[in-house]
Parts: structure tokens; C-alpha cells; sequence
């Protein structure tokens, strides 16, 4: 799979915009938002035809911004 070098310089975090949320490109759509509504079903090109300052790479971006979030470098068992 070829991802774009740079695709993560996409999402950019700045406490004067979001309240420092992770954003696209510095506008003022959070990446919880895109994720918000691919959960809910939307396609990308219904998001896109929504939000029209949005890119295909943009949607691309936040998917990938959400896998690094979750990779787990450890597991640690916690006791009750």
C-alpha cells in the first residue's frame, strides 16, 4: 500500500483553533468529526459534497491520523 508522504502533515493541531483538537489543514473541521461521520455511514463523497473545502486526502489523512492513534506499543494487565 503507497501512502502519501506527507499525508499526516494534513492534520494539524493548534490551541487557537478546536480548542487544540486535531484538525484538517488548520480549518475548523476536527478529525472526531470526519471519524463522527464515516461511523455514521456517510461515503466520502457524500462528505465531500458537504464540505466542500474538504479533500479526497483530507478523509484519507484523518483515517490514517486515527490508525497511528491506535497502534499499542503494550499491553499491561491491570488488577482490580
Amino acid at each position: 500500500m503507497s501512502i502519501q508522504p506527507n499525508l499526516l502533515s494534513r492534520i494539524t493541531i493548534d490551541p487557537e483553533i478546536c480548542h487544540g483538537k486535531p484538525v484538517i489543514r488548520g480549518l475548523r473541521y476536527s478529525a472526531e468529526s470526519i471519524l463522527d461521520l464515516l461511523s455514521s455511514g456517510m461515503t466520502n463523497p457524500e462528505i465531500l459534497s458537504d464540505y466542500p473545502d474538504l479533500e479526497q486526502d483530507d478523509i484519507r489523512a484523518v483515517l490514517l491520523y486515527a490508525a497511528e492513534l491506535s497502534r499499542v506499543k503494550s499491553i499491561e494487565r491491570i488488577n482490580a
